[in-house]
C-alpha cells in the first residue's frame, strides 16, 4: 500500500476525531453536578437524579465502546487491503460498472450494518431496558430493522445507481446536474415521507375530541397556521421518550404528539410544546434547514466529483485501478473531517432556532411558566444532562442545555413584563 498525504490525512483526521471525541466525553462526564440544581428541585428527588447521573455516565461509556471497535474494524478493513479484495470481487461478479458500484456500495452498507447490530442491540435492550425507556420487542426491533433496510435498498439504490450513472459518463459539471435532480428528489421526500414512509413504522390515530384538540386548533388558529389534521403518534409502542413534531408542507401540515408526550404534560404545556414548532415554522427555520442541507449535498457532489477518480485517494487504500463507485465509497471517509466540522456549523443555527422559537412560543402563548414546565418534564422524561459541558454542547448538540433555555425564557419574560 502506498503510503501518501491522502493516507495520512484520512488516517489523521479518523484517529484525531476519535480522541477528541473521547477527551469531550470524559469532560462531559466531569462537569456532572452531583447535587440537583435548584431550578429541578421539586422536579427530581434524590433516586430520580441519581438515575440521571448513572444513565450519563453509562451512555458516554457506551459511546466509547462503540466508537472505539468502529475505528478499530474501519482500520482493519483498510490495512488488510478489504477495499481492494472487495473491488476486485464485484469486478469479478459482474461487468456493468452502475451494478458493480451498487453490489460495492451494498455490500459496505450491509456489512456496517451487521457490525453494529449487537451494539443497537445491547442500547436498546440492555441500557434502554435497564434505564426505564426500552418499551421495544424482539419482534418490532427486527421488523423496524427490516424495513429500514428494504426502504435503503428501495430508495437509495436507485438514487445511488442515477449519481454513479451521471459520474460515471459526465463531464467536470455534471455534479451540478446530480445535484440538481438529487436536490428535487431530496425535496420531493420531505413532502412525501410523511404520507408513505411513517406509518410503515409508528401508528397515527386523530386525536380525540376534547380540551386539549380545541386549545391547539384554537392557537393554530389565532396565529393563521392551517392545520391539516392532528394526530397522536403510538410513541409508547418503542419508548417511553417523549416527543412532538409536524409531517407535511404547505397547506397539508400535521401535527403529531407522542402519545407519552400527552399522558405526561397538562393542556397549557401540551399549547406550549406546539407553539414552539409553530415559532421554527414561522421563523422559518424548517426552510432554512432544508437549504442547509441542500447546500451542503452540493459541496459533497462538487467535491466528490473532483476525488472519485483520484488515483492518489484510491491508491491510499489499495485500489490500483480507477472506478467512479470505488472512489466514492473512499471520498465519503475522506468527507468525514469536512462533515465534522460542517456539524458544528449546524448545530449552531440549530441551538440558535431553538432560543428563537422558545421566545415566539412565550410571546404567542403569553405563558412562559408552562413552557419552563414542559421544558422540565420533558427533561426528566428523558434523562437529559442538565449542565453538559460547553465543548460538548458546540460540538454535538442541537437543543441548547434546558438551563440555558430556561434562563433565557425567564430573561425575556422579565424584559417584556
Amino acid at each position: 500500500m502506498e503510503l501518501n498525504y491522502y493516507f495520512w490525512i484520512i488516517l489523521g483526521s479518523l484517529t484525531g476525531f476519535y480522541l477528541l471525541d473521547a477527551i469531550v466525553n470524559r469532560l462531559n462526564l466531569t462537569s456532572l453536578k452531583a447535587s440537583l440544581p435548584d431550578e429541578f428541585k421539586g422536579i427530581y428527588d434524590e433516586a430520580d437524579y441519581r438515575k440521571l447521573l448513572d444513565y450519563s455516565a453509562a451512555t458516554a461509556r457506551f459511546e466509547f465502546i462503540d466508537s472505539t471497535f468502529n475505528l478499530a474494524v474501519l482500520l482493519l478493513f483498510w490495512f488488510s487491503g478489504g477495499y481492494r479484495f472487495l473491488d476486485h470481487g464485484v469486478q469479478v461478479l459482474c461487468s456493468n460498472p452502475v451494478l458493480r458500484g451498487l453490489a460495492f456500495m451494498g455490500a459496505l452498507w450491509i456489512g456496517h450494518a451487521l457490525i453494529n447490530l449487537p451494539f443497537d442491540l445491547y442500547e436498546t435492550f440492555v441500557i434502554e431496558q435497564k434505564f426505564g425507556f426500552n418499551k421495544t420487542t424482539a419482534g418490532t426491533f427486527f421488523a423496524d430493522q427490516a424495513k429500514s433496510i428494504l426502504l435503503g435498498t428501495l430508495l437509495g439504490g436507485p438514487l445511488l445507481a442515477l449519481v454513479l450513472v451521471l459520474f460515471g459518463h459526465g463531464g467536470p459539471q455534471i455534479w451540478l446536474w446530480a445535484w440538481i435532480v438529487v436536490s428535487v428528489l431530496l425535496v420531493s421526500f420531505a413532502y412525501v415521507a410523511p404520507v408513505l414512509i411513517l406509518p410503515l413504522f409508528n401508528k397515527f390515530t386523530p386525536l380525540e375530541e376534547g380540551e386539549l384538540k380545541e386549545a391547539i386548533l384554537d392557537y393554530a388558529r389565532a396565529r393563521q397556521f392551517p392545520v391539516a389534521g392532528l394526530f397522536v403518534m403510538d410513541g409508547s409502542r418503542r419508548s417511553t421518550r417523549s416527543n412532538a413534531f409536524f409531517t407535511g408542507m404547505g397547506r397539508m401540515k400535521k401535527i403529531a404528539l407522542f402519545d407519552t408526550l400527552i399522558r405526561n404534560h397538562s393542556v397549557e404545556e401540551l399549547v406550549a410544546v406546539i407553539a414552539h414548532e409553530v415559532g421554527h415554522y414561522k421563523r422559518r427555520h424548517i426552510l432554512q434547514h432544508l437549504a442547509v442541507a441542500v447546500g451542503n449535498l452540493g459541496f459533497f457532489l462538487f467535491l466528490a466529483s473532483h476525488f472519485v477518480r483520484s488515483r492518489a485517494l484510491l491508491a491510499a487504500f489499495g485500489i490500483d485501478s480507477v472506478s467512479v463507485y470505488a472512489g466514492l465509497a473512499i471520498f465519503l471517509v475522506f468527507y468525514n473531517t469536512l462533515s465534522r466540522i460542517l456539524s458544528v456549523l449546524s448545530g449552531f443555527q440549530s441551538r440558535r432556532h431553538e432560543f428563537e422559537a422558545d421566545r415566539f412560543a412565550i410571546e404567542t402563548t403569553g405563558n412562559p411558566g408552562a413552557m419552563i414546565d414542559a421544558l422540565k418534564k420533558l427533561s426528566k422524561s428523558n434523562l437529559s444532562n442538565l449542565a453538559p459541558h460547553p465543548l460538548y454542547v458546540a460540538l454535538y448538540h442541537s437543543h441548547p442545555p434546558v438551563l440555558k433555555r430556561i434562563e433565557a425564557i425567564r430573561a425575556f419574560a422579565e424584559k417584556n413584563r
